[in-house]
């Protein structure tokens, strides 16, 4: 059954999104995007959870499954790793260092404010794929997404560190290059952890993540 017609009975649409959040998660994301331009530049976009977070409006406006499953094996398991860390951020606790930038002063305080949607964006998520049910399609859809990623930003896109001039600008993005903004990765050859982050993502993270939704939320063929 396609998503139109699973979505209509007779002549009225069954709303499964309500016309709120639509609204209010669309202002959101037109109030981010041209803040995060001028901030950081348009190629921060290509985050997985920038990526995530295009998913998900689309989502909720199609309230198309697999546009919301997609996302959702993506980014939860990243993201509940920077839910943990921003959390002992706030206590004094550095754990993994990945949120350190949301208390960095060079980086405007509203701009650090709409990037607490890397907290709430995965709930979200979680919440319509809840709504929508699970397409096991996602698994491949968002695997061949991710690679696409990972090469614009490895071949087309700066390593880190980034320029003295510009210490906002994007690199490493997506941790094509090494788990540090700081510097590449050395303790094996740069295109072998590359090729290592292709496989191993869909495997190590993907893979698992697309298992438990399909188990608890159930799926689309």
């Amino acid at each position: 059954m396609s998503n139109l017609e699973s979505g209509i009975i007779g002549s009225s649409p069954v709303r499964r999104i309500p016309v709120w959040l639509k609204v209010l998660y669309t202002a959101f994301v037109c109030v981010l995007v041209p803040v995060y331009w001028r901030d950081y530049g348009p190629s921060n976009f290509l985050y997985f959870c920038d990526v995530a977070m295009f998913f998900a409006l689309a989502a909720v406006w199609t309230e198309w499954p697999l546009l919301a499953s997609m996302p959702a094996v993506g980014i939860l398991a990243p993201q509940l790793l920077w839910m943990v860390d921003f959390l002992g951020e706030c206590v004094g606790l550095s754990l993994m260092g990945m949120t350190a930038y949301m208390f960095e002063e060079r980086i405007p305080f509203f701009t650090r404010c709409l990037s607490f949607f890397h907290f709430w964006l995965p709930i979200l998520v979680v919440w319509l794929v809840w709504r929508l049910r699970y397409d096991s399609r996602a698994f491949r859809g968002w695997t061949v997404l991710a690679w696409g990623l990972m090469l614009i930003c490895y071949f087309g896109l700066p390593a880190p560190p980034p320029p003295k001039t510009n210490p906002n600008l994007p690199v490493n993005i997506n941790y094509v290059y090494g788990l540090s903004r700081e510097r590449p990765q050395d303790w094996m050859p740069p295109l072998v952890y590359f090729g290592l982050m292709l496989v191993g993502l869909p495997l190590v993270i993907f893979l698992p993540t697309h298992l438990v939704l399909k188990k608890l939320l159930g799926h689309r063929q």
